[in-house]
């Protein structure tokens, strides 16, 4: 072999590279410590970018398609090496193949629970997992802070590294949304749409990388705060409770139906709407106190026996003005008109 094949073989002529595995994100490709040739053939394929680095300094960035490698279209590599005059004789720099397509189907959870400030239940333990999709868009930043100078960066090892990462930003992202752990706990399929937003400017600045999909699968929360949760919809089931007990009057006064029967009815019906409110079925065990006899006037006693409420509370809607009454000596009496007027 002469000395010209000699030099020739210490030089790369042709730099491509094709990924087979799936799982890659980044390779570097080994150039078997030989020097790049003036003129060399950079082959790119879709869904990939190579990045150049020289020295350690981030040089050109070349997209999908066939590079010559000539001073006109590596203007960074060329002031990095202070080629004055462009560059007639071979050089090194490693050269690392990104791929650029999305990454589906990765799955994220937190190993201990986050903090979440809730305005109404203050700080809340809460746990989550679910899955992501990704992809790089912006090679120089991912090497520098996320695959380093790994020679065959692949997706287990990106989950390894990203995993905590992945933790905090979702974490960070959720508070600075400010979304009621109630909705966080029983909405969590439309709550990963709506963080994308706020998510994607950290991940770009921090990593060069862009969820293109963040799914929340699940949230747990502690059982005292599932159960003020189950209350809470318990209520939104019911409504409101005025126009419940309202409605159910109206069906112990209907047609058929007699004045004297109308209050334990009512008494039923309201029973109802607390075990409902209080989280219990419908229909469960629930003592309904016997209606006083038929009367005209009636006493706070008579009226919270009626509408299985406190007495207080009757007094207290005495007091108030709600329910008219009239006061003899100590006492109060409640008429079955006024008792009426104040279910309206």
């Amino acid at each position: 072999m002469g000395l010209f094949d000699f030099i020739k073989g210490q030089l790369l002529e042709v730099i491509e590279w094709t990924d087979d595995s799936r799982d890659t994100l980044s390779y570097r490709f080994p150039d078997d410590d030989k020097a790049i040739k003036r003129g060399a053939q950079l082959i790119v394929r879709e869904s990939q970018v190579v990045q150049f680095v020289y020295l350690g300094q981030f040089g050109d960035l070349f997209g999908p398609g066939k590079h010559t490698l000539t001073t006109d279209n590596i203007p960074v590599l060329t002031a990095l090496s202070s080629w004055k005059y462009g560059f007639e004789s071979p050089f090194k720099a490693d050269v690392y193949y990104v791929t650029t397509r999305v990454f589906a189907g990765n799955k994220w959870g937190t190993q201990n629970p986050f903090m979440l400030r809730d305005q109404d239940l203050g700080v809340v333990r809460a746990r989550a997992f679910g899955t992501y999709d990704f992809k790089i868009v912006d090679p120089a930043l991912f090497l520098k802070e996320v695959a380093g100078t790994d020679q065959h960066f692949r997706l287990d090892e990106f989950t390894d590294v990203m995993r905590s990462r992945i933790v905090s930003i979702f974490s960070e992202a959720l508070a600075t949304a400010h979304i009621p752990v109630f909705d966080v706990a029983t909405r969590f399929s439309e709550l990963g749409q709506s963080l994308l937003p706020v998510i994607n400017p950290v991940t770009q600045s921090k990593y060069g990388l862009e969820f293109t999909a963040f799914v929340v699968e699940n949230v747990s929360v502690p059982p005292e705060v599932e159960q003020a949760i189950d209350k809470r919809s318990s209520m939104s089931a019911v409504g409101n409770l005025n126009d419940y007990v309202k409605f159910q009057l109206a069906q112990g006064l209907g047609e058929g139906g007699s004045a004297g029967s109308a209050p334990a009815e009512l008494a039923i019906g309201i029973a109802m709407a607390k075990q409902i409110m209080d989280g219990q079925a419908p229909g469960a065990t629930t003592s309904a106190a016997a209606p006083t006899e038929s009367a005209d006037v009636l006493t706070p006693t008579d009226v919270a026996r009626q509408l299985n409420v406190s007495e207080a509370d009757v007094m207290a809607s005495i007091e108030s003005g709600d329910l008219k009454a009239k006061k003899i000596g100590s006492a109060y009496r409640i008429t079955r008109s006024a008792l009426q007027d104040f279910l309206k």
